[in-house]
């Protein structure tokens, strides 16, 4: 984002003249009445009358005052509504062929479960009429509630056969690592039904985002959040959640990913030494990141010089691995050209901007 003031700031919604799958689009549950059409009697009658609130549901990721959290013009007004703007600030301009949505409702953080099962369940539910079924190039992702494996085990069943759901939605921010096998029971289900999972940027299970404590400012807390991701990936990895489950597939949505070279190589280096303790890791860690792992590029963490960003890419070793997304209405760039990496081969860009997405998520 440039460093300007945001008031003086006009929003570049343009595309980029060329068809994109975007892989991160948000579509926020407004208040907690969106849901009440959704919800049984009773649950529309306790929260009423207990005063229960998530006030603003990822009011934790993304406070609505913070730059990052919304670009310019990205909130509804009057008349308005938040699938008429995403049409006209992304879809139609950005020549979105297919469009996965990320809501980003946290029932992971209630602790009543039997309630966060039923705000789960409308949450997903309230995605199919106000969105689903009314674009066509829309795909959701599954909200679960991940606190307890079985439940949301069962969330997938219940919707695991719609076909506008492709993927089940987690936030990178977990009680436990997702490598642990209390969580098999979510996974088997999303591979029974082919869906992805996704481990999305945020999260509020009570812990501190950062191995080291609380931070002191949100600036620290958006930055650490990419030492949980690479902790995600090692518990998926070492844990055997691909040796459990090999037709898993996992996509890391607004994580980046220009640290993910390092966190292979070392990762290699130590599984060398220490591969004893994970008999069931029977190849290196790297490959198994590459054969079931997929990333989003946004946000872009690229160096000044573009040339070193397309050394990034190529340490991957992999032309399939990253996927495009505009990360909509979050701010991570001021123009098109900056949403993308530049100077990729014709080939590499294609696939970066469609392919490698319509092959993971079987569009």
């Amino acid at each position: 984002m440039a460093q300007q003031d945001v008031q003086e700031v006009q929003t570049d919604f343009s595309g980029l003249g060329k068809p994109v799958i975007d892989c991160d689009l948000h579509n926020e549950v407004p208040k907690l009445e969106a849901l009440f059409p959704y919800l049984e009697d009773h649950w529309v009658a306790y929260i009423r009358e207990s005063g229960f609130g998530m006030s603003g549901p990822s009011a934790n990721d993304y406070p609505p005052g913070m730059p990052t959290s919304a670009r310019p013009g990205t909130k509804p007004e009057d008349g308005e509504t938040r699938l008429e703007l995403m049409q006209a600030q992304v879809l139609d301009p950005w020549e979105v062929e297919v469009g996965i949505l990320t809501c980003s409702f946290r029932v992971q953080s209630v602790f009543n479960e039997d309630l966060a099962v039923s705000l789960a369940t409308a949450a997903n539910q309230w995605q199919v009429e106000e969105w689903l079924d009314k674009d066509d190039r829309l795909r959701a992702s599954l909200v679960v509630p991940s606190q307890n494996p079985a439940k949301a085990a069962a969330e997938i069943e219940r919707f695991g056969d719609h076909p506008g759901f492709v993927q089940v939605m987690l936030p990178v921010r977990s009680y436990w690592p997702y490598g642990k096998q209390i969580y098999d029971p979510m996974f088997e289900a999303a591979a029974k039904h082919d869906l992805t999972v996704g481990i999305h940027f945020g999260g509020a299970p009570g812990l501190p985002p950062s191995g080291a404590g609380w931070p002191s400012t949100y600036l620290e807390e958006f930055a650490n959040m990419t030492q949980v991701f690479q902790s995600q990936v090692a518990s998926l990895v070492m844990d055997g959640v691909f040796a459990r489950f090999p037709e898993l597939r996992v996509a890391f949505i607004e994580g980046g990913f220009s640290w993910l070279p390092g966190w292979m190589w070392r990762l290699d280096k130590e599984w060398k030494g220490l591969r004893r303790e994970t008999p069931w890791v029977k190849r290196r860690p790297s490959e198994y990141m590459r054969e079931h792992l997929r990333l989003t590029i946004q946000p872009l963490d690229a160096p000044p010089n573009p040339e070193h960003l397309l050394q990034v890419i190529g340490q991957l070793d992999s032309d399939e691995m990253l996927m495009f997304s505009t990360d909509y209405p979050h701010w991570h760039f001021d123009t098109p050209e900056e949403a993308v990496p530049q100077g990729l081969s014709e080939g590499l860009e294609a696939k970066i901007l469609r392919e490698n997405a319509r092959v993971f998520y079987r569009l």
